[in-house]
């Protein structure tokens, strides 16, 4: 039990418990565009197509599998944005990398945050069905995390979620919010 505890209570919280280890790792990044508006600073956020075939229907970050044509996570992240959301590098100032997320179905995340000038979203309907904002406050609060408990093939499986306007934010996605949001708790 105080293995669990701890684990949650990690900064770098990840599903690599639940990963089998005789499954490759791919390495994939992901962006995450905060977004200075009226109201205050807003995470993008995505919600994946359907017909995917990695977590369809998922609300994730702009992301997806380093291509070995891309230099880096950085470059892939960015490459990415640009292809599900049509925001070009000239729109986005990264401002660094947090800690590596492995999920349990055998990805290695590589979360890039980045400030995004306001851009008009060109979506590209064949991976992603929509985009919205979240305020990034909001993400801050502690309360706003819900922490679960599930039995998956055997194993007990611990995962975050929020529920931000009946949308429902759960897994490696809910995982990296959870870790930003320590991490600046951390530095404050």
């Amino acid at each position: 039990m105080q293995a669990c505890r701890q684990q949650q209570d990690s900064l770098h919280l990840s599903d690599f418990a639940n990963h089998d280890p005789a499954q490759p790792v791919n390495p994939s990044a992901v962006l995450i565009p905060f977004v200075q508006r009226p109201q205050g600073l807003q995470i993008l956020l995505t919600q994946r197509s359907e017909h995917l075939r990695h977590h369809p229907g998922q609300i994730s970050f702009p992301g997806g599998k380093i291509d070995h044509e891309d230099a880096s996570a950085e470059a892939a992240a960015l490459r990415e944005m640009e292809e599900e959301l049509g925001v070009p590098e000239s729109s986005l100032k990264l401002l660094g990398r947090l800690p590596e997320y492995v999920t349990g179905t055998g990805f290695s995340i590589a979360p890039i945050a980045a400030l995004m000038e306001p851009h008009p979203l060109t979506i590209n309907q064949g991976e992603v069905a929509e985009a919205f904002e979240v305020p990034a406050d909001w993400i801050l609060l502690q309360d706003n995390f819900q922490n679960h408990n599930v039995e998956f093939n055997g194993k007990l499986r611990q995962f975050y979620s929020l529920t931000w306007q009946e949308r429902f934010i759960w897994g490696a996605t809910a995982g990296i919010l959870y870790n930003f949001r320590q991490q600046l708790n951390e530095w404050d």
